[in-house]
């Protein structure tokens, strides 16, 4: 699908969200499941920011669907579920940086991350190789021992230009994302209190009673599993960035004793990174019809990568001790490598836009009301009798 192909699905995205949102407008029986409603509530029109910001900040928990009067099989056919998660995918190829790459990752983003995985498994194995034979399949529990794979330095250059240009290219997407919408300041009140709903997921919960995922009878198990994987990564990143400081400021070298912060953090935080995304395809395939979308190719790619990274990090800690260790390392070092490319364009990106969706709806219902005011925690009566 070409840039073009895509701008003019967005647009017509963008065209059936503004039609449901006029609709919607003119009912708010919904106004207390989420903070989409209330946010809408302050729009008399929908300029193309303005959706793309109720899409981001819809969380996908499908409750509106059920307790709507005009969903299918009324004529106004209002499934805001469904609008909002076909908007919601535009979004990432929208505002990516550079653009000209986003198509590629849009159409084919699960081919490209394995690809890359094995491209630079097999760099690292064949850069092994020539430096030193045997290092691919030795052992390797004592300090340094990785670095005889691949060296530090070679590490640093690779990884961390990968890093650096995902950061670059991230930031700039956000801060597109951000100006769509309006002109806007960002201030603590609202940088806190969308940590405190992002960090909890305070909207995946439909009012209060949960995530109509399977079908009218809600749970929270999408939350579970989005915690699993979220906080998971953040653990991850914690071992990264503990093992980065005991390498430059106490000159120890990984491998690390699975007793030290490294290995802690990192092992709790695969085990996250495996079960929330295996959790969370799970419920993406038992997700009821009447609100599943086809558009899965982002999100599964980065679920898997997930799932990869979590799970070589694990059987790298389990098998370092045994000759396995160095194409391990190097099947691992091939998905981080994957991980950072394919960052800015797909589904990472969802949650840094989200986050700051949710600064401004908090920024928003401050100057509209005076303060921020919580949502009704008492749940508007389901469609099922519940």
């Amino acid at each position: 699908m070409s840039a073009i192909d895509l701008v003019a699905l967005a647009g017509a995205r963008r065209d059936e969200v503004d039609r449901q949102m006029t609709v919607c407008n003119a009912c708010r029986y919904c106004e207390g499941l989420c903070a989409v409603f209330p946010a809408m509530e302050l729009r008399k029109t929908f300029a193309a920011g303005d959706l793309d910001y109720l899409a981001n900040l819809c969380h996908d928990c499908g409750a509106c669907y059920y307790d709507c009067q005009y969903a299918p099989p009324h004529d106004f056919a209002i499934n805001v579920p469904v609008a909002m998660a076909d908007l919601r995918e535009e979004t990432y190829a929208a505002y990516a940086w550079p653009g000209a790459i986003a198509p590629l990752f849009r159409v084919n983003g699960l081919f490209i991350a394995l690809a890359l995985v094995l491209a630079v498994a097999v760099f690292v194995a064949g850069f092994a190789l020539m430096a030193d034979r045997s290092a691919l399949f030795q052992a390797g529990t004592e300090p340094g021992a990785f670095y005889r794979v691949m060296p530090h330095n070679a590490m640093v250059v690779l990884f961390g230009g990968a890093f650096l240009f995902a950061l670059i290219s991230i930031g700039l997407s956000v801060r597109a994302f951000w100006r769509a919408a309006g002109p806007m300041p960002v201030t603590m009140p609202s940088l806190w209190r969308a940590a405190r709903d992002a960090g909890s997921l305070r909207y995946l919960d439909g009012g209060g009673m949960g995530c109509n995922n399977a079908g009218e009878r809600p749970d929270d198990r999408r939350r579970l599993y989005h915690h699993l994987a979220f906080y998971g990564f953040l653990l991850c990143l914690a071992s990264t960035t503990t093992g980065t400081l005991f390498h430059y400021l106490l000159d120890w070298p990984a491998p690390y004793p699975w007793w030290t912060p490294v290995k802690i953090f990192g092992v709790l935080g695969g085990i996250g990174l495996v079960a929330g995304p295996l959790g969370l395809m799970r419920e993406k395939a038992q997700r009821a019809e009447a609100i599943s979308t086809g558009n899965g190719g982002l999100g599964a790619a980065f679920l898997w990568v997930l799932v990869l990274l979590g799970g070589t990090g694990l059987l790298l800690t389990v098998l370092r001790g045994t000759p396995a260790m160095g194409l391990l390392l190097a099947v691992h070092l091939g998905v981080v490598f994957a991980f950072f490319v394919t960052m800015p364009y797909g589904k990472f990106v969802h949650g840094l836009y989200r986050f700051a969706a949710l600064m401004r709806h908090a920024h928003e219902q401050v100057a509209a009301h005076g303060v921020l005011p919580d949502p009704p925690r008492q749940p508007l009566p389901r469609t099922d009798g519940s």
